[in-house]
């Protein structure tokens, strides 16, 4: 019955802000515009098509809005006046009560605010589909004044959340049974993969370890700005963190009058994306504009500066490597490989031709090469492959959700700062120099070094072991010694001829290394 009624209030929703007109209308057919017309007569719709959206996203929840926020990067793909409505979703969503906030943030400490604060700003800065945002001042520890961000989960956002997730996962029932597709869309998964998300979303102490995880692994980039978690004062539903001062990365125009690189700037969000993703696994996974600003103070002029980390996406070493080798031979244009890594991963029938494939991948991915970013719609792209992977039964990878949702909004961003980015070959160095990490000498030295504190524990118990070994059956204990000691003879032998493989495999690897340098450069 819960699923029953939201469905009706989405329907509800919609006739109410005349979204079917506007669905109508968008079809060239002069009988659907006519029947639009129609069924709009009785209905206040005077309002811009783009803050009906807008306001009917907001009135369905906070999954509608984040929908909203996606498509708000993608103004190739969406008219400028519906595009510039959504982008208000990402940080200006209608605020809770100020008073409310207060109550929460008590609860929360246990202590009333003054007690908690210095000052505190009653009036958001920012408000979103989750949580909401504001500024005060801390006295820490060490007697030092602090500005600092609060920020306060929204109340309610559980059961609103749970609603949706309901609802999503009947309708992913129904197309697992119903739709041909079902198997290989597995839409059971990308939904539990989605609800996963959302739910670590509502936790802020998660939010917060994500926050500093980040800060770490970017902390010697010197190209993004993480806000320092004052942990005393982080809770599920309130967290406090460094407050950070920059100008939004919509705000293009202003950049630019600020002496900031956009060209440079756009080249750097490339490389921090393909550095989260490829060399830590752990990215952030909502970035569009209403979470990232650029810093325009002295001392760490244009550099980014990343808000917001309620969404972070994560993979495994499999996932990376598998992801780097397909963007390397796409970016070599090598389509055969790209078409045998998908067959080797079991993501389509092993009885594929791969001949076939390589030439479906080849048609889709070619007319895209050797373009700046404004004439590209990966968006297209995307569906063009989806396509294809409808006919050759292409499994969908649930895990690799947020990178896709993510990769998006890269474009997109990218396509606002400098159209004519070049995504390929700004990405391309990148890859081939991890590849190169990942079969060289350094990657073989990495790993005798993770496993070293292993060995060592090991090797303080090998007299005990012994001693109990040959305790075990005093009358056949010389017999035993001999044996032990042969063996150790043969195995004495067996280290030396690894030794000896060892080296020819990392000099063979230090080789390898070398060809392909001189063959990139």
């Amino acid at each position: 019955m819960t699923r029953l009624f939201r469905g009706a209030f989405i329907v509800i929703v919609i006739l109410r802000f005349g979204l079917d007109e506007l669905f109508l209308t968008s079809f060239q057919k002069p009988w659907l515009r006519v029947f639009a017309r129609v069924v709009s007569v009785g209905r206040d719709l005077k309002a811009p098509r783009g803050q009906r959206l807008r306001e009917a996203l907001e009135s369905l929840g906070p999954i509608f809005v984040k929908f909203g926020q996606v498509l708000s990067t993608r103004r190739d793909l969406l008219p400028m006046d519906i595009a510039d409505e959504l982008a208000r979703l990402q940080d200006r969503v209608p605020p809770f009560s100020s008073d409310l906030a207060v109550v929460l943030i008590e609860k929360a400490f246990g202590r009333p605010l003054h007690a908690i604060f210095l000052s505190f700003d009653r009036v958001p800065i920012a408000s979103a589909s989750i949580a909401q945002v504001h500024f005060a001042k801390l006295l820490d520890r060490a007697g030092v004044e602090r500005d600092v961000a609060v920020k306060v989960l929204r109340p309610g956002m559980v059961i609103a959340i749970e609603k949706d997730l309901s609802l999503m996962r009947m309708m992913a029932g129904w197309v697992d049974g119903l739709s041909a597709d079902g198997k290989r869309l597995k839409p059971k998964e990308v939904v539990a993969e989605f609800d996963k998300y959302l739910h670590d979303e509502l936790d802020l102490v998660r939010e917060a370890s994500s926050a500093a995880q980040l800060r770490r692994n970017m902390a010697g980039l010197d190209l993004v700005l993480i806000p320092e978690m004052y942990w005393d004062y982080c809770t599920t539903d309130v967290i406090v963190m460094e407050r950070m001062v920059g100008v939004p990365i919509s705000q293009v125009a202003r950049l630019r009058e600020a002496g900031v690189d956009i060209p440079k700037l756009a080249r750097d969000g490339v490389t921090l994306f393909f550095t989260q993703v490829f060399r830590d696994g752990f990215f952030h996974a909502d970035m569009h504009p209403g979470n990232i600003q650029v810093s325009l103070d002295p001392k760490t002029f244009g550099r980014y500066i990343s808000l917001d980390f309620g969404i972070v996406g994560t993979l495994t070493e499999v996932d990376k490597e598998y992801l780097a080798q397909n963007f390397t031979a796409f970016f070599r244009r090598d389509y055969k490989r790209v078409a045998e890594l998908h067959i080797e991963s079991g993501w389509v029938p092993p009885a594929t031709r791969v001949d076939e494939l390589e030439s479906a991948i080849r048609a889709v991915c070619e007319p895209y090469f050797d373009r700046p970013l404004k004439e590209i719609s990966l968006g297209l792209v995307l569906m063009r492959l989806f396509q294809t992977s409808r006919r050759f039964s292409v499994e969908i990878q649930p895990q690799l959700v947020l990178l896709q949702k993510t990769l998006l909004n890269i474009e997109g961003l990218g396509r606002q700062l400098d159209p004519d980015l070049d995504l390929w070959n700004s990405a391309k160095p990148f890859l081939e120099k991890w590849m190169l990490e990942q079969v060289g000498p350094q990657k073989l030295l990495n790993q005798l070094k993770d496993q070293a504190p292993q060995y060592a524990s090991l090797l303080p118990e090998l007299p005990r072991l012994l001693h109990d070994f040959l305790k075990t059956r005093p009358g056949s204990q010389q017999r035993q010694l001999e044996e032990l000691l042969a063996e150790q003879k043969r195995t004495n032998k067996l280290l030396q001829a690894l030794l000896y493989a060892g080296i020819g495999f990392a000099l063979g690897l230090l080789a390898m290394q070398i060809i392909v340098r001189v063959r990139l450069f």
